[in-house]
């Protein structure tokens, strides 16, 4: 499975961004898909994820309420939709996914097996 994340870029405080990661696979709907990220100095951290079936998504406190992930089968392609960014925000951001379940993503990532380029996105204050 390739993935192939874009959409990042600088934005001010208080802006949106959507970030888009598309998959190869063929069978898009069997896989499960997340969202991590890492600044600088920082451990990738998980941010967003959508099961395969789309019954369940997940989010990281931090981004809970500003953040929504879903997914579009026909274009085999997961999305993130960011709002009221922060500068905080600010870090490189990683599609991923995995066929097996939705709960290493937000638990321990090392189990998921697919991995994306990143994209840089950069919130200006």
């Amino acid at each position: 499975v390739q993935l192939q994340a874009s959409g990042g870029g600088l934005v001010q405080a208080g802006g949106s961004l959507r970030l888009s990661c598309a998959a190869s696979e063929r069978t898009f709907d069997s896989l499960h898909m997340g969202w991590f990220r890492r600044a600088p100095g920082k451990e990738r951290e998980f941010i967003a994820g959508i099961a395969f079936s789309d019954s369940d998504t997940q989010y990281a406190d931090s981004v809970k309420g500003r953040f929504t992930v879903f997914r579009d089968s026909a274009k085999s392609t997961v999305y993130l939709q960011m709002n009221n960014l922060k500068p905080e925000d600010t870090a490189v951001y990683y599609c991923a996914a995995d066929h097996r379940a939705l709960r290493p993503f937000y638990s321990d990532y090392n189990w998921v097996t697919y991995w994306g380029q990143g994209t840089l996105v950069t919130v200006s204050s």
